[in-house]
């Protein structure tokens, strides 16, 4: 299928920093742009600052004067929406109201030719509802746009019940022909983005409610560990607390009452504080001039080890094996399960159960075999790239004495890297969020959200993941993946972190997500 040729007139209704992106965008792209806004005067005041914005551009050059030219002359307001009558697209970016919105396109509808498409840059509406009033929904699909449009790549095409299959088809090839990133997400409550990022924030926040780490630590984690670009605190003070709670709130009424998107009431007290983050000056972190940032919670220098045995296969965390033999460590090899024993401490891999948890496991077996274990346990995160890594979280059983964390973090030092030590939660902070952004992707698939590629596609555009869930699934293996989820739901005993059937399946199966993302 291809793109609307660039003859076609776009339209776009709001004028607010989505709408004016949108229409910069499509500008530069060769189009003739018809901007309205209800507002008097505010269409006028989004083309003055698009042309602004061109222009900075230029003084760094990176467009032409005669680009820039071009397309600020393409850019015109229309102060009423009979205006907007030539546009053979029309886009709306206005306030996140159903009615507001359907209004509006039912007004739209017996304005534009009966050939023109109607989209709506929603990101949580139900594009099936906004159109159930239109005498033709078969015209109409969401293109979701991500903040600042002109600079994010991806564009969530997303269909409703009645958007035919060669519409999305025109819609993906045309934002392509504008240089982003098309993904096709069918429209069910968060569409792709929305949805399978909530994780990222509900755990972060359930991890600092249940006083397991501070959100500086939790932050420093996720950036020096996991390789995210933000850490979660920091991406909801830049959102603005407002908008991610309503986001999750949103959520959670449009799948009744799933428990997965159960609102954090930590986040709604600062909603309710006026703490909205970077745009009201003060978050999780104070923005006022000369504010000292908090610190993560980073150990105390600890001895070296003398001695580590690596016992066992370590899966996900082979990779720490070179660091140790090249740290200068007496490094020995013994038979087992997977862990590493430093000066008599057990030092394992987080496999989605607490610390304590797993020291009773070990206590029972060894009550059974007919003798005491007195093995001391701490567990750590995992790791993008254990090589790369600046940090590891680590925690240790409540019946550890220091010597045990003392020991694990001078194992981690050892290796380079900084240590945090965190509350015994099961699987920790990088593990915990990263297999249930798997979970909750695998599940968008088995629903039909989307396809396994264009989840990974937009979770990597749209908010700058490291490695796309289902792929960093197959990295650290399902079995693994699906052992860790199965041990935090079962720690908790909550339908919130129920695993995906998805995600069972293809263990039983034997088959990565791999397959389906190279297609």
């Amino acid at each position: 299928m291809d793109a609307l040729p660039r003859t076609t007139v776009v339209g776009i209704v709001g004028a607010g920093t989505m709408g004016a992106g949108i229409a910069q965008v499509a500008a530069q792209a060769g189009h003739t742009v018809l901007l309205h806004d209800a507002q008097s005067g505010a269409a006028e005041a989004a083309v003055a600052r698009v042309a602004a914005t061109l222009s900075k551009l230029v003084e760094r050059g990176k467009l032409s004067v005669d680009e820039c030219a071009a397309t600020t002359a393409r850019l015109r307001a229309v102060a009423a929406i009979e205006g907007l009558a030539p546009a053979g697209l029309v886009v709306e970016a206005i306030v996140e109201r159903v009615d507001a919105k359907r209004a509006l396109f039912e007004r739209l509808e017996r304005i534009v030719g009966e050939q023109a498409i109607l989209a709506s840059n929603t990101s949580s509406l139900s594009i099936t509802a906004l159109a159930a009033t239109l005498a033709h929904p078969r015209r109409f699909a969401g293109l979701h746009f991500f903040n600042p449009a002109p600079i994010m790549r991806l564009v969530e095409v997303v269909s409703g019940l009645a958007t035919p299959p060669d519409l999305a088809a025109v819609l993906a090839e045309t934002v392509r022909a504008w240089g982003k990133e098309p993904v096709h997400a069918r429209s069910t409550p968060g569409f792709i983005v929305n949805r399978c990022a909530r994780p990222f924030y509900g755990e972060a926040l359930r991890i600092v409610q249940e006083g397991g780490a501070d959100p500086a630590t939790v932050d420093a984690i996720m950036r020096d560990a996991g390789g995210f670009r933000m850490g979660p605190f920091e991406l909801m003070d830049l959102i603005g607390h407002d908008v991610n709670f309503e986001v999750t709130r949103s959520m959670h009424a449009s799948s009744y009452g799933d428990p997965r998107y159960l609102p954090s009431v930590l986040q709604q007290d600062l909603v309710a504080a006026g703490r909205l983050g970077r745009k009201s000056g003060r978050g999780f972190y104070d923005y006022a001039d000369g504010a000292e940032r908090p610190a993560p919670a980073t150990a105390a220098p600890a001895p070296r080890p003398r001695r580590v045995t690596v016992v066992g296969s370590l899966g996900p965390a082979e990779a720490l094996v070179e660091l140790v033999e090249r740290s200068g460590v007496t490094v020995d090899r013994a038979a087992g399960e997977g862990m590493f024993d430093v000066d008599g401490v057990t030092v394992a891999l987080s496999d989605g159960r607490t610390a304590t948890e797993r020291k009773w496991a070990e206590s029972s077996k060894s009550s059974r075999l007919g003798h005491s274990s007195f093995r001391e346990i701490t567990v750590f995160d995992i790791a993008l790239d254990f090589a790369q890594a600046k940090r590891i979280a680590i925690t240790a059983s409540d019946q550890a004495s220091p010597r045990a964390l003392e020991a694990a973090t001078g194992f981690f030092q050892a290796l380079g890297k900084e240590v945090s030590i965190v509350g015994d939660l099961p699987g920790l902070v990088v593990l915990r969020t990263v297999s249930l952004l798997v979970n909750e992707a695998a599940d968008a698939v088995q629903q039909g959200v989307c396809s396994a590629r264009d989840l990974d596609t937009a979770m990597q555009s749209g908010v700058n993941y490291p490695c796309g869930p289902l792929a960093w699934a197959d990295a650290l293996g399902l079995p693994f993946v699906l052992a860790v989820a199965e041990n935090i739901a079962r720690s908790y005993g909550e339908d919130r972190y129920r695993p995906s059937f998805l995600l069972r399946r293809r263990v039983q199966a034997r088959l990565p997500f791999r397959e389906d993302l190279d297609t």
